[in-house]
């Protein structure tokens, strides 16, 4: 009972739940091909992240993406994600009223900002490609969004684990005091902290799909309730991610059913 009282629940928008992966082009490949293809083509299957609202950057260390698969845009708004239909005709785009979204809390500045952003998606007529970034436009030719492909290197980089599936079809975060970690090295390669114990794991990436062997963890054995079934929990369910989504700071790995396995937050400098 102690172990479940130190766990917080996720918030999972479920009408997004059920996305199908999208196959991104690396950030350099995806900014070339855009130069020999027609606008609206263009923007299918790409994903970005936003550089300046208007004249502003985003509010310290949040993550505002954008991406455009079948018909819609979906993303982060730097506290919520949100998901919408969207038209383009050309180089005209409108992106629907009729979206939906997750209805986290977050600081004033950053609801604000927010709420600039969806206002900006939602007034948005037009978009033009410079220098391998995106404008979205106001009818007036205003800029609304300046926002740059969306990196997709893998290698080199450090997550913390702020969810996983607990094998109960649950995404439970990690043990109050506790830290779970995933960092991909060359070699195809992870390793990180189990919360108790370090791993490592033999990981081949895809593009957007991955495969990753069984862990193999050192043996302590660590006080507090919970710890170790949390670890074996963890352990379990990195084998099961079949998919990567990557969006700004965030990385989603997701089982071959659909189910989030692990949800990451990339650790600062990496």
């Amino acid at each position: 009972m102690q172990a479940n009282a130190q766990r917080r629940p996720l918030a999972v928008l479920a009408g997004l739940a059920g996305v199908s992966a999208l196959v991104l082009l690396p950030a350099a490949s995806q900014a070339a091909a855009l130069a020999s293809t027609a606008p609206a083509a263009r923007l299918e299957n790409t994903a970005w992240v936003v550089e300046r609202l208007g004249e502003r950057p985003p509010v310290g260390s949040t993550s505002l993406t954008l991406r455009f698969e079948n018909g819609r845009v979906a993303g982060s708004d730097g506290c919520n994600r949100y998901g919408a239909p969207v038209t383009v005709r050309g180089s005209a785009l409108q992106v629907s009223q009729r979206g939906m979204s997750t209805k986290m809390a977050c600081p004033p500045a950053v609801m604000q900002q927010a709420e600039t952003f969806q206002n900006a998606l939602r007034n948005s007529r037009a978009f033009r490609f410079d220098g391998g970034r995106l404008r979205l436009l106001a009818a007036d030719g205003r800029t609304l969004l300046v926002l740059a492909p969306q990196a997709q290197q893998l290698v080199g980089s450090t997550w913390r684990v702020a969810g996983f599936n607990n094998g109960r079809q649950a995404l439970v975060s990690p043990i109050l005091g506790t830290s779970l970690s995933l960092r991909v090295l060359k070699g195809g390669q992870l390793t990180g902290s189990a919360g108790c114990n370090s791993y490592t794991a033999p990981v081949r990436l895809e593009g957007t799909r991955l495969r990753i062997g069984a862990p193999v963890a050192t043996r302590r054995r660590c006080p507090g309730a919970g710890v170790m079934e949390q670890e074996r929990q963890f352990l379990a369910a990195l084998p099961t991610a079949v998919t990567l989504r990557l969006e700004g700071d965030a990385l989603e790995l997701r089982r071959a059913d659909g189910a989030i396995a692990l949800s990451l937050r990339r650790i600062a400098g990496s």
